[in-house]
């Protein structure tokens, strides 16, 4: 008795190893970024009969996204077809749950790779028996010897565009069937070893890097897995305009060579063409004292009261006007500092600490006849 149970237990985890990893193929990576939209290329023909078509898609790594081409590749068995893989939106992060072989195709985001993979299902061939049969509407099956064809057109009812991801801003809206619910809980059987050879050079190419490609990857498709060089490759579109471009930039030849422009530490002692040199400018702090062009020095104009005495005495300059406090009302070089400790308040302009006002003028303000002559002379002398 104990040895059967031993038995059934030992089945039963031997049955249980292929959920297990694929558990672990099904949700693998999460990534805060959306992945690109899915570029457009046009499928290789199918090799030989037997071959199912994997789509392509993008997968990340440390350098961020890149393309893993679409190809044909053999079942690991018969009567096995293809999930892809999908980027879901899931606790504020995308996460990659992984493609798997199934009797069934399940969910895989609502995402149309195209080729018979629009959303839903796979319409580009199924199992009779033994043999594929191939729908030849969606299908490249041209310069290829195979006979196992019918034709049936395929109608989209889902928003045909090139989201790679489901749920989230901008991503696909697509739930899971009750079909594709039962197909995810079968058994399954994750990449075959020539499928991971196929990622494993693709991560390593850096022409099939988002960051590299713009989005355009110049291997789109292979017709055999990991052949990524001669017959069968296909480029996506706008990848060789992309390619030129990224040299026409690399390569500008409307700017001069490096040693022909200035410095970045040289370029602000340039002097530009339309003005003087740094040297026959004045500097900052003497700009104040440079006389204006259309108008007279500041010490040459006087103020409108000392206009009017000089008129009432004869063409003689009269001292401007006393002001409540020192400075104001002055002009030229006799206005004091506003404000500055010590100055004398309320005196004319004939202080001791001023300049002297010259002989000539001070004998004419004597012999000018003025009725407060005498009180504006001992004012003037501090009594």
């Amino acid at each position: 008795m104990r040895n059967l149970v031993r038995g059934l237990l030992a089945a039963v985890l031997l049955a249980a190893l292929p959920l297990m990893s694929n558990a672990a193929v099904l949700i693998g990576v999460s990534v805060n970024i959306a992945p690109p939209v899915l570029p457009v290329y046009v499928q290789p023909p199918c090799p030989s009969p037997g071959y199912i078509w994997i789509p392509g898609y993008w997968a990340w790594a440390d350098e961020g996204y890149y393309w893993i081409p679409g190809t044909w590749a053999l079942a690991p068995s018969v009567g096995l077809l293809w999930t892809p893989g999908y980027w879901g939106w899931e606790s504020g992060a995308y996460f990659w749950h992984g493609g798997y072989w199934g009797p069934h195709v399940g969910f895989y985001g609502g995402v149309n790779y195209g080729f018979g993979y629009g959303g839903v299902g796979y319409e580009g061939g199924y199992w009779r028996g033994r043999e594929f049969y191939y729908n030849r509407s969606v299908t490249n099956i041209t310069n290829t010897n195979i006979t196992n064809v019918y034709n049936r057109t395929v109608v989209n009812n889902v928003t045909v565009n090139r989201v790679s991801f489901n749920g989230g801003a901008g991503g696909v809206v697509a739930r899971p069937s009750a079909a594709e619910l039962r197909a995810g809980s079968e058994h399954h059987v994750g990449l075959t070893p020539v499928q991971r050879q196929h990622e494993q050079q693709a991560r390593g190419d850096t022409r099939l890097r988002a960051s590299v490609n713009a989005g355009r990857p110049p291997i789109a498709a292979t017709q055999r897995p990991a052949a990524f060089t001669g017959h069968g490759v296909v480029a996506a579109r706008g990848a060789a305009a992309a390619d030129q471009a990224r040299a026409a930039a690399m390569n500008r030849s409307d700017r001069p060579a490096q040693g022909q422009r200035p410095a970045m530490s040289n370029r602000a002692s340039v002097p530009p063409v339309d003005r003087p040199a740094q040297g026959q400018r004045p500097a900052m702090s003497n700009r104040a004292g440079v006389p204006s062009v259309d108008r007279p020095p500041q010490a040459q104009r006087p103020g409108p009261m000392a206009s009017q005495q000089f008129r009432e005495r004869g063409n003689a300059p009269a001292p401007p006007p006393r002001s409540p406090s020192p400075g104001v009302g002055r002009a030229g070089p006799e206005a004091g500092p506003r404000g500055a400790p010590g100055y004398p308040q309320a005196r004319g302009p004939a202080q001791p600490s001023g300049p002297p006002a010259p002989q000539g003028a001070a004998r004419e303000r004597q012999a000018a006849p003025h009725p407060s002559g005498e009180r504006q002379e001992d004012h003037g002398r501090g009594r």
